[in-house]
């Protein structure tokens, strides 16, 4: 509904504050429209069309003692007056949208051009007056009140369904509405249950209220109406109209709000000196003690302090997917310089890995804990981690121990063993050669291997396998590898936590 450069939408509701008389309209028009200038919103003028003799039975035109019979009497228009002033709104550049009151209304208004058609919180389920409205191709604002949401539902599917361009307003039906009775929360209430339509805020608060606008914005309302008049000699306005003036206050107030909002489909642009600012608060990162040139940088060695130094890196720079090399010596307490080590960022490496083990556990329909790490084993490196490799998830570990074991297609487990822990292999699905001792047997789904302590174990698969590990209490220490470089590698797991959301 908002206009082509995404601009808020203020609307202007002139109701009956024209008071029956076209040349009073027209000054209201006049006014409004120096009230709007230089704000960079749309702004649209909305009139309320009836037709009396089909809106008030007939047993009740002259029942003056009767507020509302009295009051859209006083104020009819015939429905050339009503386009003498619709056209006086399109003149002053602005927007035109009108509500109508009976059928007749509904057609009267497509007849005249006008830019939205308003269905007012009041009928917004008068079924009879909604099929008409939805025979025309105008763009839709619909006004909620306190309506439930069964209702509200019933009238964004009617609407929707019709292939109708709908909006709706979040409003309370008081007049005017009392600051502890705006419940303004509504808008972001609708927003959420309502995703694909566009929520505005008709608001009835006191005139002086410029606050309401603020809250409106910063939950998310990008259309805004309030009721507008102009008081004179002759004329006079209700509680709940706001003069051209304060009009002008109101606009003023949602352009501050807007300003101290700021864009909200990307992250701001960080002021001139904040980077600056924050890299002087940073942590320095140094050596505990002397690293050799090509020894890697273990995070056991490195302790963080302030100040630092240019050129120097820092605690944000380090992170279990980075591995820094020394391409010199740093001797012990020095400062790790960005110039004298080599960085490796294994960030998406692991990624790609958690993405295609989430993948193979969806394809075997295994279900799995979500509360439980991921422990990523690259026994030779993470860059070889699709052939020697193993991932596995601990789902409890006492006396007795359950893990998952996922292995991708074409890797290997190497050959290992453990002193204490007797385990028992069921595989679940996919296919697991097992080479137990030196023997190998090719296994599939449902088959149960076990393995004794202190027996030489290795494993791989062709297709991809998920295996659940029964066995006693584990511990990393009694795993034991065949291999010494294996042994030797003290960085050879990876963790990741909340990896299944």
């Amino acid at each position: 509904m908002k206009d082509i450069n995404q601009r808020p939408l203020f609307i202007f509701e002139m109701a009956n504050n024209h008071m029956g008389d076209v040349e009073h309209g027209v000054r209201i028009i006049n006014e409004l429209k120096k009230a709007s200038e230089g704000f960079p919103f749309n702004f649209c003028v909305k009139l309320q069309y009836r037709d009396i003799s089909s809106c008030i039975h007939p047993d009740y035109q002259q029942r003056y003692d009767l507020k509302y019979v009295k009051r859209f009497s006083e104020t009819s228009l015939s429905w050339k007056q009503y386009k003498t002033i619709k056209n006086a709104i399109v003149d002053a550049g602005f927007l035109t949208m009108c509500t109508p009151w009976d059928e007749l209304s509904v057609d009267m208004i497509a007849e005249h051009g006008y830019d939205f058609m308003k269905v007012p919180s009041c009928y917004l389920t008068d079924w009879p007056l909604l099929e008409r409205v939805a025979k025309h191709d105008l763009p839709i604002v619909a006004s909620t009140a306190g309506e439930p949401f069964e209702d509200i539902d019933k009238v964004v599917s009617f609407f929707t369904n019709r292939n109708k361009q709908l909006s709706i307003m979040h409003c309370v039906g008081e007049y005017p509405s009392p600051d502890d009775h705006l419940h303004l929360s509504q808008i972001a209430l609708l927003k959420n249950r309502y995703p694909s339509l566009e929520v505005g805020y008709s608001t009835h608060e006191r005139p002086d209220n410029f606050q309401a606008v603020k809250i409106a914005i910063a939950l998310g309302a990008s259309m805004f109406e309030k009721h507008a008049g102009l008081p004179t000699e002759k004329y006079s306005i209700n509680a709940y109209s706001a003069t051209p003036e304060q009009v002008r206050c109101w606009l003023q107030s949602a352009t501050d709000a807007l300003t101290m909002i700021g864009a909200r489909d990307r992250r701001y642009p960080a002021p001139a000196g904040e980077a600056q600012a924050l890299r002087d608060l940073a942590r320095g990162a140094f050596v505990k003690t002397t690293v050799s040139a090509g020894e890697v940088v273990k995070p056991e060695n490195v302790f963080f302090a302030m100040p630092n130094i240019e050129g120097q890196l820092v605690a944000q720079d380090f992170s279990k997917y980075t591995e820094f090399t020394a391409i010199e010596a740093i001797a012990a307490n020095a400062a790790v310089m960005e110039s004298n080590v080599t960085a490796k960022d294994t960030r998406e490496k692991v990624l790609n890995i958690v993405r295609d083990v989430k993948n193979l556990i969806k394809k075997s329909k295994v279900q799995v804990p979500k509360q439980c790490e991921l422990e990523i084993s690259h026994h030779y490196g993470i860059d070889k981690f699709r052939e020697t490799g193993l991932t596995a998830i601990t789902v409890v570990n006492r006396d007795y121990c359950k893990r998952l074991m996922v292995v991708l297609p074409g890797q290997k487990h190497p050959e290992q063993w453990h002193n204490q822990k007797d385990e028992t292999y069921h595989i679940l699905y996919g296919d697991v050669t097992v080479d137990l001792g030196g023997v190998q047997h090719e296994h599939k789904a449902n088959d149960i291997i076990t393995i004794p302590h202190g027996l030489k174990h290795s494993f791989w698969t062709k297709q991809g396998s998920v295996i659940e590990e029964v066995s006693t209490s584990y511990a990393n220490s009694d795993s034991l590898y065949t291999d010494a470089v294996i042994m030797n590698n003290r960085n050879r797991k990876t963790f990741v936590s909340h990896w299944m959301e």
